[in-house]
């Protein structure tokens, strides 16, 4: 079982606007209530970049730098995961529309918004980060795979490391062969030792074999759990929240990854 350190930690989704702010929802102490998720400009980019950003994007880089500023980081020497199931829906239709058209011209900053580590990319420019970037996909299980490489990564590397999961829904038609619930973003901040700031330790292994990851007690919360990969995170952050639990997160080729939650 690897152990590491959570020592910061970015929200971002329906209802959840930031860690300090649901804190009472992920404790159970306040009712969950879906609300519309703003998008913060990436104020860090240089004015022409910033226009060309996307919503997944903006989405990636909000939880990662609230992540880091909780934990009191340099973004500039963090190496960095990424994980989404499917990052810029939005990009990916406005490309396949031009496709299916005769003059089939597709926009160069469409394009590169396309690829799937885009967020890395504007992540090096808007931190000046220089440090190694992973970009992942693992469809349900993207959140789950996420947690393991940048745990691995702490530990292996003995270095910081900052886990960004996040999705959007699709727009349609792709919405109904793919759907994905709301817009949500978690991130953190994990080191392979105790600091001032640590949060929590997490005990953190694979089993195969067990039925299902942990379901949220609120229905709702439950619902975008369910409805949203990098959702699948919740229970791990309500453990967080409550500061202390065991949780199963849903994998790949039915994999459960166990995480141990205890006071740092």
């Amino acid at each position: 079982m690897m152990r590491v350190f959570v020592n910061g930690i970015g929200l971002l989704g329906p209802g959840l606007p930031g860690w300090a702010a649901s804190l009472p929802v992920l404790r159970g102490e306040a009712p969950f209530q879906p609300a519309d998720v703003l998008l913060p400009a990436v104020a860090q980019l240089p004015a022409a970049e910033r226009r060309r950003t996307g919503a997944a994007v903006k989405l990636a880089i909000a939880a990662g730098l609230e992540a880091l500023a909780q934990a009191g980081r340099d973004a500039a020497d963090m190496a960095t995961v990424f994980t989404s199931s499917g990052s810029d829906g939005e990009t990916i239709d406005a490309i396949l529309t031009v496709l299916a058209t005769e003059r089939r011209e597709v926009s160069p900053t469409r394009f590169h918004n396309s690829v799937h580590n885009a967020p890395s990319g504007y992540w090096a420019l808007a931190c000046a980060a220089t440090a190694p970037s992973t970009s992942l996909c693992g469809f349900d299980g993207s959140f789950a795979i996420g947690l393991l490489d940048a745990a691995v990564q702490a530990t292996v590397e003995n270095r910081a490391v900052t886990l960004i999961a996040y999705d959007l829904p699709y727009p349609e038609p792709l919405h109904s062969a793919r759907p994905i619930g709301a817009t949500f973003a978690a991130a953190l901040v994990l080191t392979p030792d105790r600091t001032a700031r640590s949060l929590a330790e997490l005990g953190i292994g694979l089993e195969h074999g067990v039925a299902s990851g942990t379901a949220m007690p609120d229905r709702l919360l439950e619902a975008l759990r369910l409805g949203t990969p990098a959702a699948r995170s919740l229970p791990l952050l309500g453990a967080i929240a409550r500061r202390a639990g065991a949780v199963g997160i849903e994998g790949i080729d039915g994999a459960i990854v166990a995480v141990d939650v205890t006071p740092p």
